[in-house]
């Protein structure tokens, strides 16, 4: 790793703290060598008003996805989104984004699917910068084309898919969406970009709303807090996550693996948005068995 890590005390208590940042520690590096920032976001305007000096826009659905195929971007496209970045394979890069950093998580286990070295995650994201009053720019920066090389992306085993799903349920199936998603109880989809047909939730999954591992203020509760959340979960056995289009369910794997440290913790990105549009998926309403 280029950049130091950040010895913030509530980091050294998490299992894995080289994957946090807090806006102190980002806000005194900015510029250093070996160091990128970027910002990605569920509203695409906020950087234009507004973002970290230096840092570079990546746009989730924009940049992440295949413009063809239902899945993200191969190993090429992601070496032609980083060089177009400036962004080197041995580059520290921390992503923030609004929404208590939902976006940002996401962009963030997309990197690590493609395996980069050292992915961090801003505590707080955009609301923990803007809240604290600190610097702010409108330039978009230009940095030289890199070299970053073609890597394979590795899928497993961070990413699970419906056909994993139907084949055998996992031991741990999180729900991460909201009680009232969860239980069915929406006469609507509560989201615009990716409304679902039927309402409810993939059998066997116990609810745990996602906003329960942070403040109003975005930044992470402690550890203790976070734990008794998860406490009736084994770390170890096989975990599957889910919301209704990865957002905020890679913001609970994020929590899982490297706050609580899961060893076998897997994102099902295609979420309720997959399954609650698929032809004779089982699904289910009210509460779980367990729950």
């Amino acid at each position: 790793m280029g950049i130091e890590l950040d010895n913030t005390p509530q980091f050294q208590e998490y299992a894995h703290p080289e994957k946090f940042v807090t806006a102190a520690w980002l806000s005194a590096r900015l510029g250093v060598p070996g160091l990128k920032v970027v910002e990605s976001d569920e509203d695409a305007f906020l950087y234009d008003i507004g973002h970290i000096p230096g840092a570079v826009r990546i746009d989730w659905k924009r940049d992440l996805n295949d413009p063809l195929v239902r899945d993200f971007i191969d190993g090429e496209a992601f070496a032609a989104l980083m060089r177009s970045r400036g962004i080197s394979r041995d580059d520290t890069v921390v992503v923030y984004g609004d929404s208590s950093n939902w976006w940002a998580a996401y962009t963030a286990w997309v990197f690590e699917l493609f395996g980069h070295p050292d992915i961090r995650l801003l505590d707080g994201g955009r609301d923990a910068w803007m809240g604290e009053e600190r610097d702010t720019s409108f330039v978009v920066p230009e940095y030289p084309a890199t070299d970053y090389p073609v890597v394979e992306r590795q899928d497993a085993p961070f990413r699970a898919f419906a056909a994993d799903l139907l084949e055998h349920t996992p031991a741990q199936l999180i729900d991460a969406r909201p009680a009232s998603a969860y239980l069915g109880e929406n006469t609507h989809s509560e989201s615009i970009a990716a409304p679902s047909l039927r309402q409810g939730h993939i059998p066997g999954a116990v609810n745990v709303p996602w906003g329960r591992s942070v403040f109003p203020n975005a930044r992470f509760r402690p550890l203790d807090d976070i734990r008794a959340i998860y406490e009736h979960f084994d770390k170890d056995a096989e975990t599957v996550v889910y919301c209704q289009l990865g957002e905020s369910s890679s913001h609970t794997w994020y929590v899982l693996k490297h706050i609580l440290g899961f060893t076998n913790a897997a994102l099902y990105d295609g979420s309720w948005a997959e399954w609650g549009n698929m032809v004779r998926m089982p699904i289910a309403k009210g509460q779980a068995q367990g729950d």
